[in-house]
């Protein structure tokens, strides 16, 4: 694979208009993650509100990240730990809760699970505390109540030109030391100078040494145009307003329509099994059953696959023989693989049948190796024959291993 992140704004791009995640575009990012590319979510939402999707995509256990705040905090999602961070100085938060209350805009910010705002009973601030799961909390005297950085502060307001004269005002008097946009048209965002979503993933590309070539970016808004002409490969979605469009590679279908996955299935339409990197087929397999049983990809190709797994505590029976049942987990774990790789974008490999014959044992110590061969490949099922040797190749097991093919939907 010649991409090694997939970068997705998230509002208007990955969830569609009813905030969801079409089964279709699940399946294809945890495909795509399978085949060795890390996910970013890239978004304007908070941390905390980026949590449950990151979980539910499964982003942690294939070493993706979240980019939240519009760019002022990155962690991993698999352990949060922060990998960068701005933060907007707590000296200025008088001054923009003055002007706020000059204008008669609400102001808010964010800390963990809680919103906090000046303002009760606004449509705009309770929809955004609904959509990212966050408990309102009313400070009238909001600089004073803030005991913490925030990494950025939002002024609300229905009347657009107020805000963009505000927005006009602010870029000039505040240049330097903070960054104004508008990321709604009722929200003015605030967040540190020189911060936005490409400054602070080319801070991820540099901290895991990838090329912006080797980055394929989705968008959707005028936020994340920087972030697209960062990327190696830009592509904005069909609902994408012109002005972001033009600055994109190549357009796909809207949010409605299955426009990311689309992109991901036409990515992996271009790989061949030989061009699978087995470094990254194991570093995403870290965290899984795979890799709690020690399972080691070695050698992938259309129609071989191989593999190694140790004979230790997690694998043996209590008296020191390799367990069936972890010969078995080997064999389907080859056979998935095999039918990942040589299934069309559209579709999905699920083991329905696995039989084996054990014919001699393995001793704890040892390493097990695993050939897998594909010997009949139809369109609704695949069939594998899996022969697991010792390290001085004896016949350990012969498995077979049936595989039904489906369409995604």
């Amino acid at each position: 694979m010649k991409y090694k992140l997939l970068v997705l704004d998230v509002d208007g791009t990955l969830l569609n208009s009813s905030n969801e995640i079409s089964k279709r575009t699940k399946a294809a990012i945890l495909k795509i993650q399978q085949m060795g590319v890390r996910i970013v979510l890239a978004s304007g939402r908070p941390t905390y509100g980026l949590l449950p999707i990151a979980k539910d995509l499964n982003i942690g256990n294939y070493g993706g990240y979240i980019l939240s705040y519009n760019g002022c905090q990155i962690i991993s999602a698999q352990d949060g730990k922060v990998i960068f961070e701005r933060r907007i100085n707590p000296e200025m938060l008088p001054y923009l809760e003055r002007k706020a209350h000059k204008s008669g805009f609400p102001i808010l910010t964010y800390h963990d699970d809680v919103l906090i705002t000046d303002t009760a009973d606004n449509k705009h601030i309770e929809k955004e505390a609904k959509l990212n799961d966050l408990k309102i909390v009313v400070e009238p005297n909001f600089s004073i109540a803030l005991d913490f950085a925030p990494c950025k502060c939002m002024l609300v307001s229905d009347d657009e030109d107020a805000l963009i004269d505000l927005q006009e005002h602010w870029s000039k008097r505040l240049s330097g030391a903070m960054d104004v946009f508008r990321s709604e048209k009722y929200f003015l965002e605030i967040v540190p100078c020189g911060i936005d979503k490409a400054t602070t993933l080319s801070a991820l590309l540099e901290h895991l040494s990838v090329s912006s070539d080797e980055v394929v970016a989705i968008g959707d808004g005028v936020c994340d145009v920087s972030m697209l002409q960062t990327a190696g490969l830009s592509i904005a979605m069909g609902n994408a307003q012109q002005s972001v469009k033009v600055c994109a590679d190549e357009v796909t279908a809207s949010n409605d329509e299955d426009g990311v996955a689309l992109v991901i299935e036409n990515l992996l339409s271009e790989v061949r099994p030989h061009e699978v990197s087995v470094r990254e087929l194991n570093r995403s397999s870290k965290d899984t059953l795979v890799g709690h049983l020690g399972i080691q990809y070695t050698y992938v190709s259309e129609e071989r696959i191989e593999a190694t797994m140790p004979v230790d505590y997690g694998t043996r029976q209590p008296f020191g023989i390799l367990h069936g049942g972890a010969t078995l987990a080997l064999a389907e774990t080859v056979a998935g693989l095999g039918s990942m790789l040589i299934c069309k974008p559209d579709e999905l490999a699920f083991g329905v049948q696995v039989s084996g014959n054990h014919i001699s044992s393995a001793h704890e110590g040892d390493t097990v190796r695993a050939v897998g061969t594909l010997v009949h490949k139809g369109r609704s099922t695949h069939v594998w024959n899996i022969d697991i040797f010792t390290s001085t190749a004896k016949l350990v097991s012969t498995v077979r291993v049936v595989n039904s093919i489906i369409k995604k939907g």
